[in-house]
């Protein structure tokens, strides 16, 4: 017979694991609720040894954070190519991804945890909308947004979190339905702000003259004019 050596993790790889490891145990329950030593058990290794790589509960939580945060950001991510209502139907897709393996944890930072508040929690935030935000004015093919593009973006990104949020407290609404519905409000609050101005009107004209009739754009004005008959 043969007995298994374990190997020894450099502080790095060490470092990682048990962020891997808290990232798992908030996607099931809010951080709050999952104690040191629970991190410590699903890791393989003990209480001490988990505060000699993070010095409390609150500097692994926010560590992983960041990489949810990363993880989060990476969603928007697409390429620009093709109708822009099937490619924000995609990003959508992916969101609604993260929030379903993250539900706790998600809700835990929009909602209130452990870190909430704190210099580092809201500058990861931020910069998750940011990027969110950067990601939609590249597909809109826009070089310098003008005040009212701006507002429209931010309040639907603002939308789309808590529109998860409302989802995740008993997913009453089939999620595939409020991936389309996100979209459809994308356009309604670009068409809403084109009736006010010019150029956002040559925006949104510029936009529905690349779409197809059978996409997600398509679809929300068969809709309305369904409703108006």
């Amino acid at each position: 017979m043969t007995t298994g050596v374990r190997r020894r993790m450099g502080v790095e790889e060490r470092r990682q694991q048990l962020i891997g490891v808290a990232l798992e145990l908030f996607s099931r329950r809010s951080p709050d609720e999952v104690s040191i030593d629970e991190i410590a058990s699903a890791a393989g290794i003990s209480r001490p040894l988990v505060y000699h790589y993070f010095p409390g509960k609150l500097s692994l939580y926010e560590a992983a954070l960041k990489r949810a945060a990363e993880d989060l950001a990476g969603r928007f991510v697409e390429p620009a190519e093709g109708p822009l209502g099937a490619r924000l139907l995609r990003v959508m897709a992916r969101f609604f991804d993260f929030v379903d393996e993250h539900g706790p944890g998600f809700s835990a930072l929009m909602r209130g945890g452990p870190a909430v508040g704190s210099s580092t929690t809201n500058a990861l935030i931020d910069s998750v909308r940011q990027a969110a935000y950067e990601q939609i004015i590249r597909h809109l093919r826009i070089a310098e947004p003008p005040a009212r593009l701006e507002l429209v973006v931010r309040s639907w990104i603002s939308l789309a979190e808590s529109t998860a949020l409302i989802w995740l407290d008993g997913r009453r609404i089939p999620r595939e339905e409020l991936q389309a519905q996100l979209v459809h409000d994308l356009a309604a609050l670009l068409a809403v702000s084109a009736a006010y101005d010019e150029e956002m009107a040559a925006l949104v004209r510029r936009v529905l003259k690349d779409e197809p009739a059978d996409g997600p754009f398509g679809d929300l004005v068969a809709r309305l004019i369904s409703l108006a008959s």
